[in-house]
């Protein structure tokens, strides 16, 4: 906004009766920077339930004449644990919010300006907490339920908005003619099947829920608009990123029509043979590094729940090991883990437009299985299961594995798959990863003697390390008995009269199970020489200890 959109926008502000819930003055310039961060959050959350595409956060007019004073408020000099201070919100604010910061020029005074975007599905929270306005003061929105019921209602559906300028020939040909086939096999065996083939263009995208009354949606553009059509759509960008990070660097960009990009984007990652030999089987289980179906299942699903406010492309990263998808915006409804066993069906999704249309030409499951058909892909072809944990309320990351992390946990599901529920399977996926289980998964895992161990650190059980043969990594897992540990330590005091803490460290560090991490091993000896006290002293002091036998009496 140049200075004189900026005057007129203080000039409308003024005009309203008096300060309320999505407009604050401030008077003076002392505010601390927490508390800049919670005004942002409650003008975000206060302009959504009022209804408001913005609020305002304004420093230099008095709160109760409504006049211009100036301010001596400089929001660009401020900084937090020697980081800006506007970068230091921006980390804070989820899911993120474009605010803008504007400095006005009113005459003889100077005005700071904040330009703060309303809440749409999900409140705008700062340092993980809520705030709203209740007339014009700041509180927690937690107290007020239908406050945040409304938000959670508000989201516009971008991809249902029509584009008044844009028409049929800005969508490309050849996507239309494929995208007319695939929903002919969408449609097969109903009534309207023999009909399709006849109808026109306009028809059958109407039809398919691609446009609306003959007029082009945002969603008409993203899947079968012309590459030039772009522009219709912007400041929304409508661009995948594939990019190579191997030993080898590359990346290319892939824009609209998505309909056809998807798949010429799969044919851009190498998608090699990937060969291991089961014990129980007589020949080798050769499969490809990746399932196509679960490549183009993660890609659709970027592009249905992207969320193209953020203006920000999606990202396929192609690593040695795994591909990583990313597209902005947070789960709308519940998590990934939700939708794993198939048993979950989401209410409602950010794109609804979009989500229908390439449910219509069978890109996408609209019944929330899609997430559950990647989990079954990759247990049948016996590799790691789909990973969100990266993900964040900015943010969905999927990690889809291509590559073996832990040979026994491919043989344990080729041996025992028809022992094990999917349940058990994506558990003791996520402990062969060594990541969190909850504790009801615990109880389940241990009742059915899958693994051992104490949190966090649990490793598969006895019974299956004998089953994959892998009794000695069980054993190094496992530990040794403590007694064992202790009688090392006094022999090595008897071999050479004495020991320093770093002779015994050198000594049993490595003998410690291995998921224990180097700060838990020395933790284990300290706790060991405690209890060792009638056996072994300290002549020495705590900065330099010289362990000795005790003398017996």
């Amino acid at each position: 906004m140049n200075n004189k959109e900026l005057i007129d926008l203080i000039d409308e502000l003024r005009a309203l009766p008096k300060e309320n819930e999505y407009v604050e003055f401030k008077a003076g310039n002392v505010t601390t920077n927490e508390k800049i961060g919670d005004y942002i959050s409650g003008i975000s959350n206060a302009a959504c339930i009022c209804k408001q595409d913005f609020g305002y956060f304004v420093f230099g007019i008095d709160d109760v004449m409504q006049e211009v004073i100036g301010t001596k408020f400089k929001f660009k000099n401020l900084k937090e644990s020697k980081q800006e201070l506007e970068l230091y919100l921006r980390s804070q604010l989820a899911p993120s919010i474009a605010f803008e910061h504007f400095i006005c020029d009113y005459g003889e005074f100077r005005l700071e300006i904040f330009k703060i975007p309303a809440a749409r599905a999900v409140p705008t929270y700062f340092k993980g907490k809520a705030h709203t306005r209740i007339g014009t003061s700041l509180t927690n929105l937690q107290n007020y339920p239908d406050y945040i019921r409304a938000i959670y209602n508000s989201e516009n559906d971008w991809s249902s908005n029509i584009i008044e300028s844009a028409s049929i020939n800005d969508l490309d040909s050849e996507a239309i003619a494929k995208a007319r086939l695939k929903f002919k096999e969408k449609k097969a065996g109903s009534p309207v099947f023999d009909e399709i083939d006849k109808w026109s263009d306009a028809t059958f995208l109407d039809k398919a829920k691609i446009t609306i009354n003959g007029k082009i949606t945002n969603a008409a553009i993203i899947l079968l608009g012309k590459n030039e059509a772009i522009h219709y759509i912007s400041p929304a960008v409508a661009q995948i990123t594939w990019k190579l990070s191997t030993e080898e660097k590359a990346y290319e960009h892939f824009e609209t029509p998505f309909f056809l990009s998807v798949n010429d984007i799969a044919r851009k990652i190498r998608n090699v043979k990937y060969k291991f030999f089961p014990d129980n089987q007589l020949i080798a289980v050769e499969v490809n590094k990746y399932d196509t179906k679960v490549i183009l299942e993660a890609l659709n699903n970027c592009i249905a729940h992207q969320d193209y406010s953020q203006k920000s492309r999606i990202i396929l990263e192609e690593k040695v090991n795994k591909l990583i998808f990313s597209n902005a915006g947070r789960f709308v409804d519940g998590s990934p883990e939700d939708y794993s066993l198939g048993d979950k069906t989401p209410k409602k999704y950010r794109n609804r437009w979009l989500v229908n249309a390439m449910f219509n030409l069978n890109m996408i499951d609209s019944m929330g299985q899609g997430i559950h058909s990647m989990y079954v892909e990759q247990r049948n072809r016996f590799f790691p299961l789909p990973d969100y944990t990266n993900s964040s309320t900015e943010n969905v990351v999927l990690e889809i594995y291509g590559q073996i992390i832990d040979e026994n946990y491919s043989k344990l599901l080729i041996e025992k798959k028809d022992a094990l529920s999917l349940t058990e399977v994506i558990l003791l996926d996520k402990v062969q990863k060594n990541q969190e289980i909850t504790e009801d998964a615990v109880k389940l895992l241990k009742k059915k003697c899958l693994i051992e161990g104490r949190k966090p650190n649990y490793y598969i059980s006895a019974e299956i390390a004998e089953i994959t043969d892998q009794k000695a990594l069980y054993t190094k897992n496992k530990g040794l008995n403590k007694e064992f540990y202790k009688e090392l330590i006094l022999q090595h005091i008897k071999n050479h009269g004495f020991s320093t803490r770093e002779e015994i460290n050198e000594l049993l560090l490595d003998k410690f199970p291995t998921y224990m991490s180097e700060v838990q091993r020395k933790t284990k000896i300290h706790n060991l020489m405690s209890e060792m006290t009638d056996k072994i002293q300290n002549e020495g002091n705590k900065a330099k200890p010289r362990w000795v036998l005790v003398k017996s009496v």
